[in-house]
């Protein structure tokens, strides 16, 4: 499917990690034209390079990828002035305390596809993980009517949630899931610009605590694997104990995972699920899908964020590990890997945005 011409959208939040990494994505996307860049008042007017430049001249560029040369001179502009009649669609990378009322104004015009949490546990609002609930986008119809929207707001879930969902979700269909513990090993891009997690902290150690990250991945994992019914989501009934730390590992999210299945299952079985799985979503074609959702590996010593995290550009959740639980009943343990700046967050949200321009929705 092609779009032509190709939508007008605006980043908002274009200066901070998310948003960069926004940039990187969208730079020659085939269906999307990057013809904003908005970010806090302190940015407007300067040049997108002078903007990420610190007084001391250190450019503040955070991608591995170099700064695309079309943002470089693009002129920012002040997100709370956003002209909505310039745009079609808002990809939304700021902070989540001023997310609530930016979000709220820009829905009321355009769709917006959102890296933050600020509407995230909304009745009306779904959590969309591509190739695992994109049934539920089509709650954005009654934010419309209810809310009296033009647009909608449509957010993806914490980043730690993304790999966890994506490898659950075959084995909830097939199988049924009981209860899931889970300890992540989170890569330092995923705080951001955040304290406790600068070089002198994280040398030679392994921070036993993120802020909020457990309780938003017990939450929003329920409520991403939930069952649509007609206009609201009934959240599944799992159990999720979650263990979130942060180590010493640029790009990449590892997650152990022990889960009790509804029922018994072989190993060759759940793990001849989980290569099957998302094979609907992907066959759609959409730009920035994979031509896979989930990479199971045999090598025991896999996956590793320095020689996984990149598969098909961070798109494919990659599982390993996969052993028995003789501890839970009908016991299973693996371990994944997932991109929390690729997936788990720009471009998974990218890919969100294709997937509600193919259903009509945006």
């Amino acid at each position: 499917m092609s779009q032509n011409p190709r939508r007008r959208v605006a980043v908002v939040g274009a200066t901070g990690v998310a948003g960069q990494q926004f940039l990187v994505s969208l730079e020659n996307h085939p269906w999307f034209e990057v013809t904003v860049l908005a970010a806090s008042a302190r940015s407007a007017g300067k040049t997108y390079r002078e903007a990420i430049t610190a007084e001391n001249g250190q450019e503040k560029w955070g991608c591995e990828e170099a700064l695309p040369d079309g943002f470089a001179d693009q002129r920012v502009v002040d997100a709370a002035e956003l002209d909505l009649d310039a745009v079609e669609l808002v990809f939304s990378a700021v902070e989540s305390d001023a997310a609530r009322g930016l979000e709220e104004g820009f829905a009321s015009h355009v769709p917006v596809v959102s890296t933050a949490s600020a509407f995230r546990y909304e009745d009306d609002v779904p959590i969309i993980v591509p190739g695992v609930n994109h049934e539920h986008a089509i709650l954005v119809k009654r934010q419309q009517r209810e809310r009296g929207w033009k647009g909608f707001v449509v957010p993806i879930p914490n980043c730690t949630t993304t790999g966890l969902v994506i490898a659950l979700a075959p084995l909830v269909r097939q199988f049924g899931v009981n209860s899931v513990i889970m300890t992540s090993l989170q890569a330092l891009s995923g705080a951001g610009r955040s304290p406790g997690v600068g070089s002198m902290e994280i040398l030679d150690n392994v921070i036993p605590y993120i802020p909020k990250e457990e309780e938003k991945v017990q939450t929003e994992t329920s409520k991403i694997l939930g069952r649509l019914a007609g206009e609201r989501i009934e959240a599944l009934d799992l159990p999720v104990s979650a263990t979130c730390t942060r180590v010493n590992v640029r790009d990449g999210h590892t997650e152990s995972v022990n889960l009790s299945l509804g029922r018994p299952a072989s190993l060759e079985e759940v793990a001849g699920v989980l290569r099957a799985h998302g094979t609907e979503f992907t066959d759609l074609g959409l730009p920035s899908s994979p031509p896979e959702l989930i990479r199971v590996m045999d090598d025991p010593y896999r996956p590793q964020p320095r020689l996984d995290r990149s598969l098909h550009d961070g798109m494919t959740t990659v599982v390993g590990r996969l052993r028995e639980d003789r501890v839970l009943p009908n016991g299973i343990k693996l371990v994944l890997l997932s991109h929390n700046t690729k997936m788990g967050a720009a471009k998974g949200a990218i890919l969100v945005a294709e997937y509600l321009v193919h259903k009509g929705l945006a």
